[in-house]
């Protein structure tokens, strides 16, 4: 699709993930086994027939380059168009950005020199497989300034969201809330919006001229009610997940245990999943080993019991080691006599043996990279 680029913000809820994000942007945590959040949101992209994509970071994005390099497993190493790094992007006298539209000003010659009609806007802490030519379409059709892609069933007065959309009868926007726990009757933002690259352009310096720096609250919500903008809500049906906290990307990585959540984010039609290619071996289970209701990547040495588990790619477990209801992530040594329940252990981290830990199921312990215990 030579008409839309895209923009993918890696940075904009790393403080919400606590120690998983300590040395890496939210687009960089690994997820599910093999693959970073990141993958969603450029593979949905190129799938979509996107081919000019800028990901805008902060800081700490070495891990997030390392992971996506040139851009190959993507088909974006082009000489035209392809894939482009935009960092760091606007920082205030504390070093902290002020949102989106501080991200998107700070590059805005990205959009600029560029001749794309529509730009397609994604975070990467909302996972899903969704393609943007049928968004786009229906941006089109609806002759809107600003789309936003919702979901139902997300709002229930409890999760705070940035953005909530209420539908009237005929499916037009009725009400907008930001940056709030919404009743169950609006429809959650999934950080996705698309707009056409002069629109947003304008915009954005309009917004930056009148010290307004939130793209939900400022472009969507104040030019809804204030400047007569509209605005377009595009419902999506398939499986979405917000990670947004540590008990929700607790919950999302062990959802994968659920072959229809597995089948919703790596096996629908023409929207392939990529990521990153390592050649490992296949992972090898003892012959007392007891794995039930577990997934594991390539490169797993499995001699003891597992239950609930996703296990990454090179992860060792000791024979007489238990692990329940647990995220393992990436080379990482568990010892023999070794008993958890609940743990998020983060990339090559060593649990002696018999050690012990057990957190909840609301409140995981997460173990920070390369941390020794």
């Amino acid at each position: 699709m030579n008409t839309a680029m895209g923009i993918i913000f890696a940075s904009i809820y790393d403080d919400n993930l606590g120690d998983l994000t300590n040395k890496r942007t939210m687009a960089a945590v690994p997820y599910g086994g093999r693959y970073r959040q990141i993958d969603f949101p450029l593979s949905n992209m190129t799938n979509s027939g996107i081919r000019h994509i800028g990901i805008i970071t902060k800081h700490k994005h070495q891990s997030l380059m390392n992971h996506i390099g040139s851009g190959q497993e993507w088909d974006l190493d082009l000489e035209e168009g392809g894939l482009e790094f935009l960092t760091p992007f606007a920082l205030d006298h504390n070093g902290l950005y002020r949102g989106k539209l501080d991200a998107i000003n700070s590059a805005i010659n990205f959009l600029t020199i560029s001749n794309e009609e529509f730009v397609v806007l994604a975070d990467s802490s909302v996972l899903c497989a969704i393609d943007f030519r049928e968004v786009i379409e229906n941006h089109i059709a609806s002759e809107a300034d600003v789309t936003v892609v919702v979901k139902d069933g997300i709002s229930d007065g409890k999760k705070h969201i940035d953005m909530g959309i209420k539908l009237d009868e005929s499916g037009k926007v009725k009400d907008i809330v930001v940056e709030t726990n919404a009743k169950k009757e609006y429809l959650a933002s999934m950080g996705i919006f698309v707009m056409r690259r002069e629109k947003l352009i304008e915009a954005v310096k309009d917004c930056v001229a009148h010290d307004r720096y939130q793209f939900e609250r400022d472009i969507v919500l104040h030019g809804f009610t204030e400047e007569n903008r509209a605005v377009n809500a595009c419902v999506f049906d398939g499986v979405v997940l917000y990670n947004e906290s540590i008990s929700e990307y607790y919950e999302n990585t062990l959802a994968l245990l659920d072959p229809k959540v597995r089948h919703g984010l790596f096996n629908r039609p023409n929207l392939t999943i990529y990521t990153k290619v390592r050649d490992e071996v296949p992972s090898s289970y003892g012959e007392n080993s007891v794995i039930d209701n577990c997934l594991a990547a390539d490169g797993c040495v499995l001699n003891g019991k597992a239950e609930n588990t996703v296990f990454f790619r090179g992860a060792k477990l000791a024979e007489t080691a238990v692990v329940r209801d647990s995220i393992i992530m990436q080379e990482t040594v568990i010892g023999d006599g070794a008993d958890l329940q609940y743990v998020i252990l983060d990339k090559d981290v060593v649990v002696r043996p018999g050690k012990k830990l057990c957190g909840t199921k609301e409140h995981p312990i997460v173990l920070k990279r390369g941390e020794i215990v």
